[in-house]
This record gives C-alpha cells, structure tokens and sequence, in this order.
C-alpha cells in the first residue's frame, strides 16, 4: 500500500507538472514576446478586469469541485447536479459583467473597458462547462489529460495573440488569446473526459455538497478578492503604466511559486483525504509535502529576486524596467504560497471547510489593515506589506494544523529553516557574484548557473534528505 501510494504521488507529481509547467512556460514566453510588442498600458487594461473575472470564477466553482473530489459515495447525480449549477451561475455572471461594463469603464475612467469586458466575460460561461470534467479528471489522478488540452488549447490560442500583436491589434491580442484559449481547452477537455452529463438535479445533492463547498466558496472569494484588490487600487489611485508594471512583476513572481502550488496542491489533495483515516502516516506524508516543496520553491523565488533586473532588462527591454524592484520584493512573499496550501488543504482533507473560512477571515482582515497602511506610501510599500502578511497568514494557518494533526508552526519551522537557510545564501552569493559581470545576458546566464551549482553542493554535503528524496523521485 504504502509503494503503491508513493508510485501514484509520482505519477501524479510528474503530469501535473507537465500540465503546469508546460503550459505555463510556453504562455510565459508567449507573455515575453507580446510584452516586447504590446506597451504595459494594454496589461493594464487587462489587469483592470482580473478581479471582477476571478470572483466571477469563483462563484462558478463554488466549491462544488473540491466537493465532489472529498466525497467518497460520489454518484452521477452529483456530477450531473453541479454541472447544470455551474451553467446557470456562468450565464448569471456573463450577463451582470455584461450589462456593469459601462459601470467598470467610468470607475476606471478607461472607456475601451466597455468592449474589452463584454468580450472577455465570454471566457466565464465557456469555463462553466469545464468544472465538472475537471474535477473528474482529479479524482482519478489523471493530469496527462489536463496537460495535453491544456498544451494545445495555450499553443493555438498563443500564436494567435501573438500575430494580432504584431499586426497592431494591441490590447485585442490579449483579449482574443484568452478567449480562444478557454474555448479551445473546453473542447478537448470533453474529448478526454468521454463523459455526457444526465439529464438530472437532485435539490437533496445540491445541498449536500453546497454545505461543504459554501465555505470554500466563501473562502475562496475573500482570498480571489484579496489578491486581486491590489489591481483596483493602483488602477484607480495610479496610472495604467504602473498597473502594467504591478501585473508583469506580479505574473513573473506567481510563475515558479503559483505553478508549483498548483501541482502539490492538486496531487496532495486527493493523496492525503485517501489516508485521512491513519494519523501518524498523514502526518509522515505531511511533512515530507512540506519540506519537498519548501526544497523547490525557496531556492526558485530567492534566486529570481537576485537575478530580477538583468531577467527584465534581457527579457522584456528597459521599457519594462520599472518591474524589477517590485519583482524583488514580490518574490519574498509568494516563496511561502506552496507551504500555505499544504496547510490549507489538511483542513479540506479533515472536512473541516468550516476552519478554512474562519482561517481567510482572519488573514484577509490583517492582510487589508496592512494595505490601508502602506497605501500612502507607494506601490513599493503596498509590496512589501504583502510579504509580511504572507508569513501572518502562515502563523495563522499553522494554527489548525497544530491542532489537527499536531504538526504546527514551531514543528513547521523547524522542519523549513534548514532550507531556507540554503536558499538564502545562495541567493546572496549570487547577487555578489553577478556585480562582478558586465552584460545583462552574460549576468543572467552565470547567476543561473551558479545558482543551480551552490545549491546543490550545500544540500549535498549537508546531506540533506529532500536532496535524496528529488534524486530517487527523478529516478
């Protein structure tokens, strides 16, 4: 059992990663190639809508996926009640973005929003035929489906935007790319799924999964909302230039952290609610999540933040030279974005959804106080107080942990440290190192290099056991 259970985390680490990795390196150099053609305006105007699609989104899910994959008596009535739900919702939300697009443009003071969101809120009912495939595609562990629609749908969808870019279409490129790719991704996730939903609702399955997925939905909302309100303010209290600077540092800092807690949070989700039952071995496979991801992401996000400023100048030209300090400074609070996730979904594993929603209440009320303070003092500060209510949120979130299964902050910690000390050092290393090299490109390609090489040998010779643990994982 415990062989077969490592064999299945692999293999679900593997094509999620695949998925994750693929698809968001091949829209990250996508990204790179538009930015050198678009001007950081037209991602604003993009950045203008992010919160008004994500809680849209939200809404559409409901948490009726995770619902559907803690569920263990899980019946085709179910599949087929959260699929017309999430069709009713979609249309709801497409239609009071469609008719508030006027509303958006004159809060914005951007009269192109009126167009851009009727056009963009397409993507929210083509998303709303796709929750249900989706989470039947987790519950089986199966992520090669997912990557291989998810790679087509972002290739055609890519090349695409890329073309109207050159042509001069601006901010339309983006708008078409999205649309385009959550139609595209729709269809082949259909394909795969090989699934027609019945024609049945039962009110008596609704309300089952809806009391647990409510509060994730809740959740959810404070958390989208949260994240997202960053956009809002410096689009409303800064210029559009600077809210394009905001989004490319911001999608820069989410890539390598935001990808890798995708992956462990998809795969450790449904791993762990199978063993929720065996106490000392969740906490064993717990931990181990902890510190493999820790061992992944510190070094990734400690490295991008030495190595920002000749990435953005090679990357994306000194147009886009107003990124790099808020890229630094993002990088220290999304390194602890896997670590939150983990935490989170033990409580999710436990059926505890009502824990979860207590938890965002009270990290999204700190982390709001936080921006209320750092407002007036500028973009910089409203980034750095992001990284302080990045580790509240992880004392917060520690708390339940603790007491569930008895591995909580101080336990975390210690278990974390040893790796965050290898990764700050390298970190420090390399930014020593590359004041020593002319070139942008020559910079980045050393600094990299070096990186790469400092780390392991220190996780080598001090023998570390996630070092042993990735080795025989690649094996």
């Amino acid at each position: 059992m415990k062989e077969s259970l490592k064999e299945k985390t692999v293999s679900a680490i593997i094509w999620s990663s695949v998925e994750r990795f693929s698809v968001q390196g091949i829209q990250f150099l996508i990204m790179i190639i538009m930015a050198r053609l678009l001007l950081p305006s037209d991602y604003g105007l993009i950045g203008m809508l992010a919160i008004f699609i994500a809680i849209s989104q939200s809404f559409i899910d409901s948490g009726f996926s995770n619902a559907l994959i803690r569920k263990s008596d899980r019946t085709e009535i179910d599949f087929s009640t959260v699929f017309y739900f999430n069709i009713i919702v979609g249309v709801c939300f497409y239609l009071l973005l469609f008719f508030a697009s006027t509303e958006i443009a004159i809060f914005y003071k951007a009269p192109q929003l009126v167009d851009i969101t009727k056009i963009v809120a397409i993507s929210l009912l083509i998303n709303s035929l796709t929750v249900v495939q989706r989470a039947k595609f987790t519950i089986n562990v199966d992520f090669k489906s997912q990557a291989k629609a998810s790679v087509i749908s972002v290739i055609i969808s890519g090349v695409l935007g890329i073309w109207m870019a050159y042509t001069g279409f601006g901010v339309w490129a983006l708008v078409t790319q999205t649309v385009v790719n959550s139609t595209i991704n729709m269809i082949f996730l259909w394909y795969y799924a090989h699934w027609i939903p019945s024609w049945i609702f039962s009110y008596k399955s609704f309300k089952e999964m809806f009391s647990f997925g409510s509060k994730l939905l809740l959740a959810g909302l404070l958390d989208t909302t949260y994240k997202n309100i960053y956009t809002i303010v410096i689009g409303k209290k800064f210029s559009v230039q600077d809210l394009g600077y905001f989004t490319r540092a911001d999608q820069f800092a989410q890539f390598p952290s935001s990808n890798v807690t995708g992956i462990i949070g998809r795969v450790t989700f449904p791993i762990l609610s199978s063993i929720q039952q065996d106490e000392q071995r969740l906490q064993s496979v717990y931990r181990k999540y902890l510190r493999m991801s820790a061992f992944i992401v510190f070094p990734l996000m400690v490295g991008l933040a030495a190595l920002a400023h000749p990435l953005v100048l090679v990357v994306l030209t000194s147009k886009w030279e107003g990124v790099v300090i808020l890229l630094q400074i993002m990088c220290f609070a999304a390194m602890w974005y896997p670590i939150h996730a983990i935490n989170l979904n033990l409580l999710q594993v436990k059926g505890r959804s009502d824990l979860f929603l207590r938890l965002e209440i009270i990290k999204k009320t700190l982390g709001v106080i936080t921006l209320l303070i750092t407002i007036p003092l500028g973009i910089k500060a409203m980034c750095i107080g992001m990284i302080f209510s990045s580790f509240l949120a992880l004392i917060v979130n520690t708390h339940y942990t603790g007491k569930l299964i008895n591995v909580g902050f101080l336990k975390q910690m210690g278990d974390l440290l040893p790796i965050l000390a290898y990764a700050f050092s390298m970190g420090g290393f390399v930014w020593w190192v590359i004041q020593f090299l002319g070139s942008d490109g020559m910079r980045l390609f050393i600094g990299s290099v070096i990186g790469v090489v400092y780390y392991y040998i220190v996780a080598y010779f001090s023998r570390s056991v996630e070092l042993k643990e990735l080795v025989l994982l690649v094996k």
